[in-house]
């Protein structure tokens, strides 16, 4: 578990360092994750076998990463009751460009077999 926590906590201070020595428009932990990406990519061995282990604990208590934002809700809860227009477009509007640039990605993407061509060319009876 320890190995584990190194090398996330690794990957995201190279990061950090990447982001701000080279003021690259992404945060550091962003970067990070696309460095253990592909490190993961190009060699899985040189990562310890405890990091699946490691990474698992921290998706089951991923909920308590939230408590923070739940608080900082509650104590700024009369600065949205008074900016909720605004948020609530800029909730909705990400989205909806989120699902819209998914589903282009996909379909750009998906495999283009001649089964797949055959179906959507023919009509539902």
């Amino acid at each position: 578990m320890v190995m584990a926590l190194l090398v996330l906590l690794g990957c995201q201070l190279i990061g950090e360092i990447l982001h701000r020595a080279f003021s690259v428009p992404l945060p550091g932990p962003v970067i990070g994750m696309v460095l253990l990406t592909l490190l993961l990519l190009r060699n899985p061995s040189a990562v310890p076998e405890s990091l699946a282990g490691g990474a698992r604990l921290l998706l089951q208590n991923l909920g308590l990463f939230f408590v923070p934002a739940g608080v900082g809700i509650v104590a700024n809860w009369d600065l949205i009751r008074q900016q909720w227009l605004p948020i609530c477009t800029g909730l909705i509007g990400s989205t909806v460009l989120s699902l819209l640039a998914t589903a282009f990605v996909i379909h750009c993407l998906a495999p283009r077999t001649p089964l797949a061509r055959e179906q959507s060319a023919s009509p539902k009876d």
